[in-house]
Order: C-alpha cells, then structure tokens, then sequence
C-alpha cells in the first residue's frame, strides 16, 4: 500500500480519539490495535501532521542484508571491466576473495541479481564509451524556432537511388537541402553528383534565399541563424564571408551530436522513403545494386515538382498543419538582398581573375564573349563567377561591379554575328577618339602648342668653287709619274 494512503488510514483510526468522541481503550477494542501503538500514532500527527503517520522505511530497502556492501562493490566494479567477464567468471574470483577474507561466498544467484541491478546507463558507458552514453542517456536541448526565417537548418546525404551521369556510368546522387526550423518548409536545395563543399551549401543558399519562379514555392528570405554540424565545408572561409556580408550568423552543432541535425535527418528519411521509393533506380543502402535510368537532370525536375507539390502541402505531424501554411501565416516581410546580382557576388564559385582578350574571356578552357567587353576592359583582368550547374554563361564583373553577362556559344548555342562584332568595335573606336579629341581641347586650352618658326634662306657671299689637283691615274706600272 502507499505510505501516503497508510498515514491516512491511521488517522481515520485515531481520529474518534483526536475529536473526543473515544478513548484510546474504545478504539484499541474495536480495531484489535495496542493502546500503545495508538497513542504513539496520536502523539506523531500531534508533531508532524500525516507525515509523522507515514511509515519509516529501512534505510537498507532493496539491498541484499546478507551480503557486506564492500562485496556488492567488489561485484558490480569486476562487471563494469571492459571487455565484460561473464557472470559465472565474476562469481568464482568473487568466492575467492570471501574465502581469503573469512566472508561469507554468496551463491551464483545472488551474484547475478547484483549485476541486474546495476543501472543501465551505467553498462552503457563502461562497456561502449562516452559516445554511446551520450546518444543514449544524454539530455537532449531540443530547440524550436519562434518564427519562419528565425533558425535555417542544413545538411548533406548521398540519396537512395542511383542516376546516369553525362558518360551513362551509375553514380548516386548528393542531396544539400535547407529546412526552415519553425515551419518544415524547404526553401533551397542542391541535387549534384559531387560530395559536400562549401560551393553546394553556396548554391543551395542561393535557390533559399532568392524569390522562386513558381507561385507555389514562396519560401524565401534571409535567415537569421544558420544551423549545420562543423563540417570543413560548413565553417569555411566562403561560408563565413557570406555570412558576414549578409549578416546571419552561423551556429554548428557539438562534434558527434546527431540530435542537433534531427529535423534535417527526418526530411532525409520522408525524401527516401516517400519520394524516391517510387522512383526507377532506387536502392537502400545494403539492398544490392540496381540499373540506373534516370539522368541527374530528370531527377531533379521530379524532386522539385514532388517537394512543391506535395512536402509543402501536406500535414507535418509535429506542427500540426503543412509546411507551405505554417510559413505564410506568419505575417512578416523575408529580409532580401538588394539584387540576385548581389547575392550572386557572395554565393557563386570566386575564379581566378582573367584577362579580357580580344576574342573573350577562356574559362575552364571555354571562351565566352559578349559585345559589352569591348567597351574598354580588353586588355583588363576581371573577376569571372559562374554556376557550376550551367557552364553556358559566366557573369563578369569589375571592381564587385557586373559588368555583363557572357556566353560560350559551344555550351549555350547563342552565336554573336560578325555584324554585332563590328558595330561594337566600330562603336568603342568612335568613343575613343571622342575622348582623344576632347582631352587635345583641353591640353590646346591651359598650354598652347608652340609651332617652330618658319625657314628662311641665308643671305652668304659666293664661295669659290675648290681648286683641287688633278690628279692621273696609272694604268700601267711603266707610266710616268
């Protein structure tokens, strides 16, 4: 019984006696209790209420009263050993000991209910580590954003299923995807072939932050933190710029910490199990190999039309409603960059500078041309960033400024005319010799040219034409002087 409903109990007993109605005598006849025990029930709820009704319990409760505490000690420390001894190994070393201490050797039975008692966290970080008793029994901060754009998670997995890359070889697919905390929604992603880098988490922040082409797929903004493990590719120096520049901050978790990414590693587990299930080429880690038939491209337009069309509108089971609902109730205007062309300064690949020839700029051993290069940068170096998921154009740019948008005409198809090439060079020489001529004026103006006098003939007496001997040339050695 209770102790509480037993203190209880036996004040209903001495209760007649408390109000006076009985004697301790009446109440010890008609309930078979000693007097003395009565009084002593009394004189406890006089001191202490019903807590002095409530029974004391042994201080020894549970423990085995045969066996010495130094022993159940002795016991539990030769189990807790790493490897673990069996039980019927610990039970003779123990028999040992008492014999060598004139104990008394308990038996098998008593040995292993000692083991069984010991705690189970316990076991756990003797015998696997700290690790496996941290992931087991630690206390876990579960944190919940208060509103959309506050926390944005982020995390890297090799997908379940198997793609042609462009030489038709089998590769399985990398996805980067980025969780909105308070609401579940998926702002931006990156599906590539390549491991994680710091350029995938670039991308992806890229597609997150920037307004969407779909009216469906509202998720956008710039977040307030940004919440990854301390991967290399996480806390790099291009990461940190970024969000520098942006002005978020970014919070990585405790090093083997998995609970810290959980909400990622569930959207995981639904793209897996939800999506890519149903897809041809599909393979759980463990389960053999399968023929790839989708391209990396085919699979992407499906992942996007399924995360629109269906994760953004259907009910998430931890909030309650869907992902695509959650965000918009919350009246709030997203923090955005000023242009994509800003945000394209801070997120896509930094090259080396290149200089602008007189045909374009080569980059990755393609050429890229566009008319607007040739108003003044040949000659220059620029700064030349590109997506490398759509190697037709580059965006070049000059002191952070963009200059233009160029083309490989072997990658995108798009060919400048000879015609484009001429009016544009014709139009930069005209430019130049504008500027010639203006800045001669102005030279003309403060410091006039001095022109050389003119030349006059001198006026000089006749020189005599010079008389000089005339002289015979021999012909023959016998010639006379």
């Amino acid at each position: 019984m209770d102790p509480k409903e037993i203190a209880l109990k036996r004040y209903k007993t001495i209760e007649p006696f408390l109000k006076r109605r009985a004697t301790l005598d009446e109440i010890s006849k008609s309930t078979n209790i000693a007097v003395r025990t009565l009084y002593n029930w009394s004189k406890a709820f006089n001191g202490n209420g019903l807590s002095g009704l409530t029974p004391k319990q042994r201080q020894d409760r549970g423990q085995r009263r045969s066996v010495p505490p130094e022993l159940i000690t002795l016991i539990q420390g030769l189990y807790l050993r790493k490897p673990p001894a069996p039980i019927s190994a610990i039970h003779r070393i123990v028999k040992d000991v008492c014999m060598k201490n004139n104990w008394r050797v308990p038996s098998y039975d008593v040995v292993h209910d000692i083991v069984l008692k010991i705690p189970p966290n316990l076991k756990t970080l003797a015998h696997e580590g700290s690790k496996a008793y941290k992931q087991a029994f630690g206390l876990i901060h579960r944190f919940e954003a208060d509103r959309p754009n506050e926390i944005w998670q982020a995390d890297h997995t090799p997908l379940d299923i198997f793609v042609l890359d462009t030489r038709n070889q089998k590769r399985r697919p990398w996805l980067t995807a980025i969780i909105d905390d308070y609401s579940r929604a998926v702002p931006g992603y990156f599906l590539g072939l390549d491991g994680p880098s710091s350029m995938r988490i670039a991308l992806a922040l890229r597609q997150a932050i920037w307004r969407k082409e779909s009216g469906a797929f509202t998720i956008c903004g710039i977040p307030e933190k940004f919440y990854s493990d301390g991967g290399s590719d996480f806390v790099s120096h291009h990461i940190e710029q970024v969000a520098i520049d942006l002005k978020f901050e970014t919070v990585q978790t405790e090093p083997d910490d998995p609970q810290g990414k959980g909400k990622c590693e569930r959207l995981f587990r639904t793209i897996n199990e939800m999506f890519l299930s149903t897809l041809p080429g599909y393979a759980p880690k463990g389960h053999g190999t399968v023929e790839a038939v989708l391209t990396l491209e085919q699979l992407e337009e499906k992942f996007k039309d399924w995360l629109v069309t269906q994760y953004l509108t259907r009910k998430h089971s931890e909030i309650g409603t869907t992902p695509k609902e959650r965000w918009e109730s919350f009246q709030f205007l997203p923090r955005m960059p000023d242009s994509i062309e800003q945000l394209d300064l801070l997120l896509m690949t930094i090259a080396k500078e290149r200089l602008v020839r007189r045909d374009g700029i080569r980059v990755l051993g393609f050429r890229y041309f566009d008319v607007s290069l040739t108003n003044g940068y040949i000659g220059e170096y620029v700064t030349v960033r590109y997506d490398p998921r759509d190697l037709a154009q580059v965006h070049v740019y000059s002191n952070n400024s963009l200059i233009c948008k160029a083309s490989c005409a072997e990658l995108s198809g798009k060919k400048v005319t000879l015609k484009e090439v001429q009016q544009a060079r014709n139009h930069e020489a005209k430019l130049q010799r504008q500027k010639l001529k203006e800045l001669l004026a102005i030279a003309e103006m403060h410091v006039p040219m001095q022109l050389p006098p003119p030349l006059q003939a001198a006026v000089c007496d006749p020189v005599p034409p010079a008389d000089y001997p005339k002289i015979k040339i021999k012909r023959f050695a016998c010639d006379d002087d």
